[in-house]
């Protein structure tokens, strides 16, 4: 009588082997790539703002403007402030008393709001997007503006985290709130 005794060696092929079956068997039940989680889109206009309390994708086309996202480090809402750079004057680089103001009072406006959707928060942060003119004179203007709202949101006891500030063509902004998530293409 012949005993059958198994080696060490053929133990692991045949179970690299099963292994190998189980992840081909798998993969047919699964797609070849994995979809991409769809979420809710949110267009934001200029000169307007809005505050999400779930997990959403803010989009917001900037051309000669700037876009304010703030979200919470651990709170899913957040919001996305966009404000084009109106320049009225002869002189692009004086911006009036009144553009300020009103741009400062849609800011304050904008935190306000995601305070009351996000009552817990205790990490707010921002990211600072904006598309310049192409004129370098307007670009110092818009510049000015840039400072006053980083200044604003430092007293408002939130912290910049980013900045991606460029000229050229259009860009497109998305910002996924719940991730603190922006990009722009």
């Amino acid at each position: 009588m012949r005993r059958h005794t198994r080696s060490a060696n053929a133990h692991s092929s045949r179970s690299d082997a099963r292994n190998a079956y189980l992840f081909r068997y798998i993969g047919h039940l699964m797609p070849a790539t994995t979809p991409a989680t769809s979420h809710r889109e949110v267009r934001v206009a200029p000169d307007h703002f809005e505050v999400v309390a779930d997990d959403a994708v803010m989009v917001a086309e900037l051309r000669s403007a700037t876009a304010v996202c703030i979200y919470d480090a651990v709170e899913e809402a957040g919001a996305l402030l966009h404000l084009r750079f109106i320049i009225r004057s002869a002189k692009p680089a004086d911006v009036t008393d009144t553009t300020l103001a009103t741009e400062l009072l849609l800011l304050d406006r904008c935190i306000e709001s995601l305070r009351e959707a996000m009552p817990n928060a205790r990490n707010l942060q921002a990211k600072i997007a904006a598309h310049l003119p192409d004129n370098p004179e307007a670009q110092r203007a818009c510049d000015s503006v840039l400072t006053l709202i980083r200044h604003f949101l430092e007293d408002s006891e939130m912290a910049v985290v980013s900045s991606d500030i460029a000229a050229g063509p259009p860009r497109e902004l998305r910002f996924r709130p719940s991730m603190g998530w922006m990009q722009m293409k």
